[in-house]
């Protein structure tokens, strides 16, 4: 068990590492979601066809990771009803949601229901992969890596085509609800 002061390694040629405060609390799952509530985040639906028919989750977790080659990450529970069908599939598309699409992002956070119907409009892509319709961008990525970590995988995946719409403000995520920049805005 490490002391609660315990420092960490630094990089060679670095500052020397300070303490870990003694008066940080233990970090449990209910209080690291609570944290993470406050980060505000971009909201994305990830779609996918692993062949069994088009599957998508509403997503924060979307992160770019190099700009040579292209690449971004993002999460998925090992208990997604897509999670089988991200880990069979060689591509996914990264749908970037826009300030007024919070009802397709409620749409695709929804266990149970048939998130492609009516009144979800999408297309398919060249490859075959589904596309939302109206979204302020998307990125077309090859899946490169699946990494399981805790509940969760995370997945690697190369960009190997975009499109993007200008003047439409994201959506957002924070402390439990969607928002638009503009709420911030004082």
């Amino acid at each position: 068990m490490a002391a609660p002061h315990a420092v960490a390694a630094a990089a060679p040629g670095a500052p020397p590492a300070k303490p870990l405060p003694v008066n940080a609390l233990p970090v449990d799952a209910a209080r690291f979601r609570r944290v993470f509530r406050r980060h505000p985040a971009g909201v994305v639906v990830i779609t996918v066809d692993s062949e069994a028919g088009p599957a998508g989750f509403t997503a924060t977790s979307l992160a770019s990771v190099s700009a040579q080659p292209p690449s971004v990450s993002f999460g998925i529970s090992a208990r997604s009803s897509t999670w089988p069908h991200v880990r069979d599939a060689g591509s996914v598309v990264v749908n970037f949601l826009g300030a007024h699409q919070e009802g397709l992002a409620r749409r695709f956070a929804t266990s149970g229901l048939d998130r492609f119907a009516a009144p979800t409009r999408w297309r398919r892509l060249t490859g075959g992969e589904p596309v939302l319709d109206g979204v302020t961008g998307w990125l077309r990525a090859e899946v490169r890596s699946l990494i399981p970590v805790g509940d969760h995988h995370l997945v690697l995946a190369q960009v190997v085509e975009t499109d993007l719409r200008e003047g439409s403000a994201p959506l957002l995520y924070h402390d439990g609800r969607y928002h638009s920049i503009q709420d911030y805005r004082t």
